[in-house]
């Protein structure tokens, strides 16, 4: 997928980023690196072989994920957390789908109104909800800045 950008100060406040003395940057880098990583693992999400790297507010994800919409959370997960800006994803799918849209959050958006726009049916709404679970955990839960998966809708 590439090059992903995120709104760096929306999302979970999982990093404990902030500024850092020199002797300091590389410790902090390994904590925010391991947080990441626990995020990952405590949502449930599944990916082989995991690394990620963060540095000047990129995080850089490889490994090998079962799924698109796996790999797509997982790089979700990682964006929507404070302090990432751009997240590089090079991870590998073991089963090739087509790939999700990625949509950001504006203010007075609802899944309602990004389902009408995204899919020309506000009531389509539960397949975005159902494409962004486990991060979302209720459909009126959404804020500005927030990266959502848009999957593109089955025939």
């Amino acid at each position: 997928m590439g090059l992903i950008d995120f709104v760096k100060g929306a999302g979970a406040k999982v990093l404990g980023i902030g500024r850092y003395k020199k002797e300091e940057e590389e410790a902090n880098r390994r904590a925010a690196e391991a947080a990441l990583v626990a995020q990952i693992k405590t949502l449930g999400l599944k990916v082989k072989d995991l690394e990620v790297h963060f540095e000047d507010e990129t995080a850089t994800i490889k490994g090998t994920a079962p799924s698109q919409q796996e790999r797509e959370k997982i790089v979700l997960v990682v964006g929507n957390t404070q302090g990432v800006a751009r997240v590089d994803d090079q991870m590998e799918v073991e089963v090739a789908e087509p790939e999700a849209v990625f949509y950001t959050v504006k203010s007075g958006d609802t899944l309602s109104k990004i389902a009408k726009a995204q899919y020309g049916d506000a009531m389509k709404y539960p397949v975005i909800f159902e494409a962004n679970k486990p991060m979302l955990t209720s459909p009126d839960l959404i804020y500005p800045g927030q990266v959502l998966r848009i999957p593109p809708l089955a025939k």
